[in-house]
């Protein structure tokens, strides 16, 4: 049997992070040439880049039934073949409608692949390793996300008329990567004890060279059977309640940081700010850089000194730039560092929510459901996030705008909510670093135990 290091596995399995964060980042090169094209109002630019989100929230819900029937492997293969053709289906897109249809599809595809992608690598990763490579699929995100600004600046320069279309088209290669490479990747072990395939996930266990292959089977059987007793096939149930809390906090926070209508209007806010087009789109390399340098910082902080520190280290990181981003649009004063304040406070936010937020999302509500209903969980936690981000994205652009409230008192909500998000890691988040996913769901039926 042919041996495969659990870090390839885990980058392989990582690039659906890859499409997830291009997609995002690369719409917000696209926004001026749609508003121009089909003559869109801010309400309806907002829908126009929304609607993808919407169908992020229907992916979430659809995904959890064929990922726990089919598997994590067999599930990522289907869906980045139909990516590819998704993209596709915009790139060439005639007319508005068959835009709106095809980026629909694109987000449902975007939100199942959101799913599986982290459960996927927390089930085939050791406990000491876990948050680091759980953490892949996020690098991978905001990897994407630098590449989607540079390529659409390299786009915008090169082409005259329709650059749009280009910019979508370029998400089909690494989506049909994506769907060759998946071939290589075995099944999730968990999943197949789940599904009573011992033999095979003991095959495994043993291909990504696990220390104890035969102890790692007997733990998650044990465990397995423990659910089996105490029905933990279902997610809405006492046991659970402490773990549904914190992925629906968790994924709330990490959009009321105001992340995704930043990243996606990065460009807007820039010429919101003074800022020409051509200057705006090449400054919002800027942000992608930042964000993929601090997301790779976070890759060697995260298993050292646990989710909580860099939780609460982050919110107040991003408290401090919201506020002076707040300032700069309550006072209409972008004077300041030279006329690099906005870049500057933007650049800032931007570095404390990658090693914060943005590292340990998805690394903690990937660790913290039973086995049984860990894809329910997971989707539970991205549905919270992309319903957050589909009202904050498709508000952003209309509340912005609007005379009576504008930039200031947007930064300054995202400010507030990251105040009471500091106190949500410091209070209520309990620490995961180093646990095996056993260990804390054991944490778990103990707490409420005590509780009831």
């Amino acid at each position: 049997m042919k041996q495969q290091s659990v870090f390839l596995t885990a980058i392989i399995i990582a690039m659906g992070g890859f499409l997830f964060g291009y997609d995002i980042a690369m719409m917000s090169g696209t926004t001026a040439q749609l508003e121009e094209l089909f003559n869109l109002n801010n309400f309806w630019l907002g829908f126009t880049v929304a609607v993808a989100i919407i169908g992020t929230i229907i992916g979430t819900l659809l995904i959890g039934k064929p990922a726990e029937k089919f598997g994590r492997r067999n599930s990522l293969i289907l869906l980045s073949g139909l990516f590819t053709f998704s993209a596709l289906g915009s790139a060439f897109s005639f007319n508005w409608a068959m835009l709106l249809f095809f980026r629909f599809v694109t987000g449902i595809l975007l939100g199942s692949i959101s799913v599986v992608t982290p459960m996927f690598i927390a089930e085939i990763s050791p406990a000491k390793k876990r948050g680091r490579l759980v953490l892949m699929n996020q690098f991978f995100v905001v990897t994407s996300i630098f590449l989607a600004f540079l390529v659409n600046y390299i786009l915008a320069q090169i082409i005259e008329t329709g650059a749009w279309r280009w910019m979508i088209g370029v998400e089909a290669i690494p989506a049909a990567s994506f769907f060759l490479l998946l071939r290589i990747v075995p099944e999730s072990p968990r999943w197949l004890i789940n599904q009573n395939r011992i033999d095979e996930a003991l095959q495994v266990f043993e291909r990504i060279k696990a220390e104890d292959p035969a102890k790692e089977v007997e733990i998650v059987k044990t465990s397995v059977e423990t659910e089996l007793k105490m029905a933990h096939g279902k997610l809405f149930v006492k046991e659970n309640k402490y773990p549904i809390m914190i992925a629906i906090l968790m994924a709330a926070f990490n959009q009321l940081a105001g992340i995704n209508a930043i990243m996606i209007y990065a460009p807007r806010v820039f010429e919101m700010a003074g800022f020409g087009t051509n200057s705006s789109l090449l400054q919002s390399i800027s942000i992608g850089a930042t964000n993929l340098l601090f997301t790779f910082v976070a890759l060697f902080l995260i298993d050292r000194y646990g989710r909580r520190t860099l939780l609460m280290i982050g919110s107040v990181g991003m408290v401090f730039f919201l506020g002076m981003l707040s300032k700069a649009f309550f006072t209409n004063n972008f004077s300041e560092l030279g006329g690099y304040g906005v870049m500057i406070y933007l650049m800032g936010f931007i570095a404390f929510f990658a090693f914060s937020q943005g590292a340990v999302l998805w690394v903690v509500i990937s660790e913290i459901f039973p086995n049984k209903v860990r894809s329910k969980g997971q989707a539970l936690g991205t549905f919270t996030h992309w319903i957050f981000a589909a009202a904050l994205i498709w508000g952003f652009p209309v509340f912005a705008k609007m005379p009576t409230i504008g930039g200031g008192p947007s930064f300054a909500f995202f400010a507030v909510m990251m105040v009471i998000h500091f106190f949500f890691a410091w209070r209520v988040l309990p620490e995961t670093k180093g646990k095996s996913l056993e260990d804390i769901q054991e944490y778990f039926e103990i707490r409420t135990k005590k509780s009831a």
